[in-house]
């Protein structure tokens, strides 16, 4: 069994708020490999199903933010997991916008998600870092953060989750090298169609999502 974890706030009024893109990463992956629907467990949402050989329970905790890990812990105990078995989902600020990063343990970067996660099952697991940009300055942060991507950052957002979605099998295998190149590959690809064509092509719709399909076609 792998558990993976995304980061978020719960809530409408969250929704769609850069630091709640831990959250549309899972629901992206739930959607693309038709995962059952989202039911109450751990403190939070979850959804078992399997990405190619691999057990996962997706979990999305609704504990707020700050206390991710509490969640992730009950997760962690019930199954009798360990670090190694854990992915969080998080976002990034030191990254642009469209890249993605994975690393096992290190630092927490004041990231209050994960510091919790941290706190509750030990630093030993895997983060997918989903770079959301950083605003310049200090003082704009956690405005940053707690403001919802434009409609502008459909460009880049859904096709970067329809990527993260379609190679999570990867993920799910420990094969971590080849889950981020491939997903910067599928993304080399949306940039030179945007050259091309003088947009970047969306996803196909069936792989987010319901939350990011009514928010994208408002």
């Amino acid at each position: 069994m792998k558990l993976f974890v995304g980061l978020g706030n719960p809530g409408q009024d969250y929704a769609f708020n850069r630091h709640t893109v831990g959250f549309m990463a899972v629901d992206a992956i739930a959607a693309a490999h038709a995962f059952p629907d989202w039911r109450k467990r751990f403190s939070g949402l979850v959804a078992e199903g399997r990405l190619g050989t691999e057990q996962v329970l997706l979990l999305k905790p609704q504990t707020f933010m700050n206390a991710s890990g509490r969640a992730a812990g009950e997760a962690v105990r019930f199954y009798k997991l360990k670090p190694g078995d854990v992915v969080v989902l998080h976002d990034e600020l030191d990254l642009a916008p469209g890249k993605i990063r994975v690393k096992t343990g290190g630092g927490v970067a004041g990231h209050n998600g994960l510091k919790s996660m941290t706190a509750h099952i030990g630093n030993d697991y895997a983060r997918v870092r989903i770079g959301i940009g950083h605003p310049g300055q200090s003082d704009r942060v956690k405005g940053h953060v707690l403001h919802n991507f434009a409609k502008a950052d459909r460009a880049w957002l859904e096709p970067l989750l329809a990527a993260i979605a379609a190679e999570a099998p990867y993920l799910a295998e420990g094969t971590f090298d080849k889950f981020q190149s491939r997903v910067a590959h599928a993304m080399r690809n949306v940039e030179a169609s945007a050259v091309t064509a003088g947009r970047a092509e969306p996803a196909p719709a069936e792989t987010l999502g319901a939350r990011l399909r009514r928010w994208f076609a408002s």
